[in-house]
């Protein structure tokens, strides 16, 4: 197996790497992430997994695409659905074209890791994506080693999110903390 695994962040990466590598896959990290904003958290995101990757030893690719404009567009229209009418689609949908134009045979993400994504629709957008692409969708529910991996970051120093990526998302985090 040819795995180019979509990478969202170096601390959500942690335990995806593990356990893969637990069970024998090498994994090649590939980042696409157009929807992180502003630029500053984009940058930092980027920034740490590059270092986590060297680091670690792990094969890595970089797609430059601070994607504000465009993410604007797509989303502005339906903010509730933008995960999964815009931010899986998009980074599931250019990492099959990145894969299948460079030898992958396998894809998938380290969103799996998140207790705070829509893990069904997720698995059901990577499998058609895959398949449209002559590609496998590897599918692990990474949930269960959320917490260790956050752990392990943390241990390493690795920058840690305050929020999904996306401008929204920040916005929604402010909303609950001034609700509690």
């Amino acid at each position: 197996m040819k795995l180019l695994m979509h990478t969202c962040c170096a601390p959500c990466s942690v335990y995806c790497i593990d356990s893969l590598r637990n069970e024998g896959i090498e994994p090649v990290v590939y980042w696409y992430n157009p929807n992180i904003h502003p630029y500053m958290e984009y940058k930092a995101r980027r920034d740490t997994l590059k270092e986590y990757t060297k680091s670690i030893n792990i094969d890595a690719i970089f797609e430059e695409e601070y994607g504000l404009d465009e993410f604007c567009k797509n989303v502005i229209d339906d903010l509730e659905n933008r995960c999964q009418n815009y931010c899986y689609k998009v980074r599931l949908e250019q990492t099959a074209k990145y894969a299948k134009e460079h030898g992958f045979d396998t894809i998938s993400t380290t969103l799996f890791v998140s207790p705070y994504q829509k893990h069904d629709l997720l698995k059901e957008q990577g499998e058609e994506i895959a398949k449209k692409y002559g590609l496998s969708f590897l599918y692990r529910d990474f949930r269960v080693g959320f917490r260790e991996g956050q752990a392990k970051a943390r241990e390493l120093g690795l920058y840690m999110q305050k929020y999904c990526g996306c401008v929204f998302s920040e916005e929604d985090r402010y909303l609950r903390h001034n609700k509690r």
